[in-house]
C-alpha cells in the first residue's frame, strides 16, 4: 500500500473535523460523492482522472493530490496521469500546467520512492 501524501492526509483530517461539527452535512456530502465516484459509464479511474483535471484547473492542491492518489489506487498509469495534466493545462494555461508538472511530479516521485 502506498503512503498517503501530506495534502491528502490534511484533507481527510479536515473532513473528520467538519463531520464532528456538521454530521448531517458531512453525511449528505459523503453519500453524494460516493455515488458520483461509483463505476458507471465511466469507471472509477476515469472519474478520479477527471476530478484531478478539474482540481488542477481550480488550483485545489488538496484535491489534486487526493484524486491523483485515487487514480493511482484504481490503476492509472503515469502516462494517463501525464495526459490528464496536459489536457488540464491546455484548457487552464500556465497556472494549471505548473500545478501539474510540479505538484503531480512531486507526488509521483514520492510514490515511486515508496514502492522501492
Amino acid at each position: 500500500m502506498m503512503t498517503e501524501h501530506i495534502l491528502a492526509e490534511e484533507y481527510r483530517e479536515g473532513l473528520r473535523s467538519f463531520a464532528q461539527m456538521m454530521p448531517d452535512v458531512m453525511n449528505a456530502y459523503t453519500q453524494f460523492t460516493t455515488t458520483c465516484f461509483q463505476a458507471g459509464a465511466l469507471d472509477r479511474k476515469q472519474k478520479h482522472l477527471m476530478a484531478m483535471g478539474i482540481s488542477l484547473f481550480t488550483g485545489n492542491e488538496h484535491c489534486i493530490v487526493y484524486h491523483l492518489e485515487g487514480a493511482l489506487s484504481e490503476g492509472a498509469s503515469e502516462k494517463e496521469i501525464a495526459e490528464t495534466v496536459a489536457v488540464a493545462g491546455a484548457y487552464g494555461g500556465g497556472t494549471t500546467f505548473s500545478h501539474g508538472v510540479i505538484l503531480v511530479s512531486e507526488v509521483m516521485g514520492e510514490k515511486n520512492q515508496s514502492l522501492q
